[in-house]
């Protein structure tokens, strides 16, 4: 989670050292010296757009809905919009979750992380590597690597990342392209590396808590919280089944 960082040197020695004093209200900047707890509690209920589900709401009303409802922390997934409209819902985002302060990160897009100055960006095993996504962002920025395997794990840990996405968990209709991961493979990867993961994939109220005992930090979750006409009621439902397996 530390290498690469050459180019920032003093910089980031100095974050690390006013860190020590106690930690700082970015939780990137609380996992430099190891007070994992917060950035552990942020990623308990992991919201991911998907605007599939919009029916006629904004994305800025859904996301806020699921926040009332209990989700801890956003990321914004756009496979389909132009570059101008996935920059517009990426700033409205990032001042909704600034606002409630939860953090916000966009999926695979580096740069449009960095032009909005959204938390951190979230990338895949075929998207921008974590090294090139921490030289562009910086230091202080969350990055997040999917993995599905032990190996892809301990070598995004020691790039620098700051937590996994591991799955898919279960069946999931979100991404026609997930590889399935078993129980014992997720359970495997919380063993291996020191930095939080979190389940991804078909997860819902009614089976989150087959995942108990994995390790797992959180899990992240699209239909479940955004394909509901009430998203803050199901959001709530689902944070209320979390707390029952974390």
């Amino acid at each position: 989670m530390k290498s690469d960082r050459a180019e920032t040197g003093s910089k980031t020695e100095t974050g690390a050292a006013s860190a020590a004093n106690g930690c700082k209200p970015k939780i990137r900047a609380e996992t430099i010296n190891g007070c994992k707890p917060k950035m552990r509690a942020a990623l308990r209920l992991y919201a991911v757009t998907d605007r599939h589900w919009l029916n006629g709401r904004t994305l800025v009303e859904c996301v806020e809905q699921a926040i009332d409802g209990g989700a801890t922390f956003v990321q914004l997934r756009e496979k389909d919009l132009d570059e101008a409209a996935f920059l517009n819902e990426a700033r409205a985002l990032k001042k909704l979750c600034s606002e409630r302060g939860v953090p916000f990160v966009v999926n695979d897009n580096v740069m449009i992380a960095k032009e909005v100055g959204a938390d951190g960006v979230h990338v895949g095993q075929s998207d921008a590597s974590c090294l090139e996504a921490r030289r562009i962002l910086g230091p202080d920025s969350i990055i997040g690597v999917s993995a599905q395997t032990v190996e892809q794990a301990l070598l995004a840990e020691r790039q620098g990342a700051d937590y996994l996405g591991v799955g898919a968990v279960f069946a999931t209709g979100s991404k026609a392209d997930a590889e399935s991961v078993s129980f014992e493979t997720l359970k495997a990867i919380c063993g291996a590396v020191k930095i939080p993961v979190v389940a991804i994939g078909g997860i819902s109220a009614g089976n989150v808590h087959e995942l108990k005992g994995s390790g797992i930090a959180g899990v992240s979750v699209i239909s479940a919280i955004f394909a509901n006409d009430d998203i803050a009621a199901a959001t709530k439902k689902l944070a209320g089944k979390v707390a029952e397996v974390f």
